[in-house]
């Protein structure tokens, strides 16, 4: 079963591209057709790609791995917070900082300084400071808070990038190609889907065309996880069974032996009575 469907993505908008005059030629595989100088997307390639997308995703994180979420945009960056935030994934949604990929290292040198100071308030620290000092912690604090804060638990380098409009985002999608990371994205008619490894064609600029994929590809990554967390619940159970039945076994050795024992002595203490009443 799709994980969307026409009906809902007609609904939701998501057929709607760009002008005629703003196109990307490498999109004509995508176009239905032309209404009113507006091109049209084929919903039906929309629903095969979001399916092709939201399985590969769920594979990622299905291994552990983290997907990094990125939509700036003002219709897309709420909803992407919100959806992101119930699968516990890395999102940006304010702004990309520049090398956030290529000079990770750095930048997780700056979440540090931001769990640093949050340490800080917690053991008192900050209350010995002068009010100059303090106002200015607070104010690092917030800006790393707002850049970084949804990126804190991101302790490596993400398996894959989802992008919501590749026009916008080029930059994460450039720093992802530099380190061959794939990138998952939502493409519109005058973008280049020749750029991402997943493109979804869609209308990147409707919030509920956004909203319903984001859903289909957070529902599979959902599915992910807690087949991951199946199995690893189900090894230890298999693990704890295997000591148990080789116990079982070795005190079934120890009573067959001790029976073995009992009877070996009865039999020669019968010998004995039989030699004694012979003599």
């Amino acid at each position: 079963m799709s994980r969307v469907n026409f009906q809902e993505l007609l609904d939701a908008g998501a057929h709607f591209g760009h002008l005629k005059r703003k196109w990307n030629p490498a999109m004509a595989p995508y176009i239905f057709m032309e209404k009113n100088g507006i091109h049209i997307i084929d919903l039906h390639k929309t629903v095969a790609k979001v399916d092709e997308a939201a399985n590969a995703l769920k594979q990622i994180a299905k291994s552990g791995r983290k997907i990094l979420f990125v939509a700036t945009k003002k219709q897309a960056k709420d909803i992407l917070a919100e959806q992101v935030k119930k699968i516990n994934m890395p999102y940006v949604s304010e702004r990309w900082s520049g090398g956030m990929l290529t000079n990770f290292p750095t930048v997780r040198k700056a979440v540090k300084k931001m769990s640093s100071f949050d340490k800080m308030e917690q053991d008192g620290t900050l209350d010995h400071l002068s009010k100059r000092e303090r106002l200015q912690v607070d104010r690092q604090r917030s800006k790393l808070t707002k850049n970084l804060g949804s990126i804190a638990d991101l302790t490596r380098l993400p398996a894959a990038l989802f992008v919501i409009d590749v026009q916008k985002e080029k930059i994460a999608v450039a720093e992802a190609h530099r380190l061959q990371i794939p990138v998952f994205a939502m493409v519109d008619t005058n973008s280049d889907p020749n750029i991402v490894d997943y493109a979804i064609p869609c209308n990147d600029d409707a919030a509920k065309a956004i909203s319903l994929v984001l859903g289909a590809v957070c529902d599979a990554i959902q599915e992910g996880l807690a087949e991951r967390k199946a199995e690893k619940d189900k090894e230890p159970a298999e693990g704890e069974e295997k000591p148990a039945k080789s116990g079982k076994k070795s005190a079934a050795k120890k009573i067959a032996s001790t029976e073995d024992e009992a009877e070996a002595e009865a039999e020669e203490a019968n010998e004995n009575e039989t030699e004694e009443s012979a003599e």
